[in-house]
């Protein structure tokens, strides 16, 4: 099946808890991740540490995530896998292309993500005009920067 994009490998998982503390604790005390930066948002209930593994292109994204009011929505840590994010090598072509075959977004659209890049997410369930999502999974498509597409691609070539 044509498709007008590629799925690059993993750039991101997100992991809620009541206390980023506790996920500190076994992240970065024990598994040795660096914390490389904090970002809150009251509009999205979040107070996370982005933290990587791995480095270059192939550097993964750990977000450990607490929600800012736990009574609020969304519950980042109510669902203790959060999201898992996706490199995409061209975002709106993918968003585009995704949208025309049935598969359903969350709302918010296109937009500067925590790290700095674009990212969506696909919603984690279909509905009746796009009956495909998640199947419980909320998904974050994340634009490739080209070093990241370009990396991926010496990769694939081997």
């Amino acid at each position: 099946m044509y498709r007008p994009f590629k799925v690059l490998g993993i750039q991101q998982i997100a992991i809620g808890g009541p206390s980023k503390a506790k996920l500190r604790t076994l992240w970065v005390d024990m598994f040795g991740l660096e914390v490389t930066s904090t970002f809150v948002s009251e509009r999205e209930n979040v107070d996370e540490d982005i933290c990587a593994m791995g480095s270059g292109p192939f550097k993964v994204e750990v977000d450990l995530m607490q929600p800012v009011d736990p009574e609020k929505k969304p519950a980042v840590h109510a669902t203790p896998l959060n999201h898992v994010g996706l490199w995409i090598d061209d975002l709106p072509q993918a968003v585009e292309w995704l949208s025309a075959n049935g598969v359903r977004f969350a709302p918010g659209g296109i937009r500067k993500g925590a790290a700095g890049f674009d990212i969506t997410f696909l919603h984690p369930k279909g509905n009746e005009e796009f009956p495909i999502g998640g199947e419980g999974v909320l998904i974050e498509l994340v634009q490739a920067p080209p070093e990241v597409v370009s990396a991926f691609a010496q990769l694939a070539a081997g």
